[in-house]
């Protein structure tokens, strides 16, 4: 058996990717949770691992939608 290891920018971004989804209402009100609690446990690894991270790590890129608006300069 392979031994996996993720890495402390992996947990990062998952906590990013919990942000973004939780921004867009991806979850149901019954999943926030269990979707916050396993939130709070890799950021507290983060944070462990690199005590210097005062906030929540920035692992994923934000996609910006514009409208025509702003594409008709």
């Amino acid at each position: 058996m392979e031994t996996k290891v993720l890495t402390v920018q992996d947990l990062a971004g998952v906590v990013s990717i919990i942000d973004v989804c939780s921004a867009r209402g991806a979850f149901k009100g019954e999943e926030l949770a269990g979707v916050g609690r396993l939130r709070e446990s890799f950021l507290a690894e983060v944070k462990e691992q690199q005590p210097d991270a005062v906030q929540a790590p920035v692992g994923v890129e934000t996609p910006v939608q514009t409208t025509e608006d702003e594409n008709s300069d």
